[in-house]
């Protein structure tokens, strides 16, 4: 099983990382992680370098492969569309991500990219909280 697994930095998806992780590790397959981005910067090496430390600490098994992805257009919406599009040219078997509970305003104007990934029911997702 070929696993993505979007990460942001937030809380939600590092306990989504973590998830994968045993996820993966336990049935056999690879764990793809990329960090969706409209500007690298040092924040972005911090986000990766912490997956890298929670790939450790979790003792994963396998050769993850870990990147960053450059949106232009910076909403939710793109967002989930560039997972989308990733799972599409990746052949991916399964997406792993994190989702945080926002408010109505949020929730209305930014959507959700886990929604949008979620709704296109192109891949089995699994949404850690």
């Amino acid at each position: 099983m070929d696993v993505l697994i979007p990460i942001d930095g937030t809380d939600a998806s590092k306990r989504a990382l973590d998830f994968a992780i045993e996820m993966v590790d336990g049935m056999g397959g690879s764990l793809h992680v990329v960090h969706y981005t409209n500007n690298q910067t040092d924040a972005t090496e911090a986000i990766l370098d912490g997956a890298r430390g929670r790939l450790k600490a979790g003792d994963f098994g396998g050769e993850p492969e870990l990147s960053t992805i450059t949106v232009d257009v910076w909403t939710a919406d793109r967002v989930g569309e560039e997972i989308l599009d990733t799972v599409e040219r990746g052949g991916f078997d399964h997406v792993v991500m994190g989702h945080h509970e926002d408010g109505i305003v949020e929730r209305t104007v930014f959507g959700s990219a886990a929604e949008t990934v979620l709704r296109a029911e192109a891949v089995p997702v699994t949404i850690v909280p």
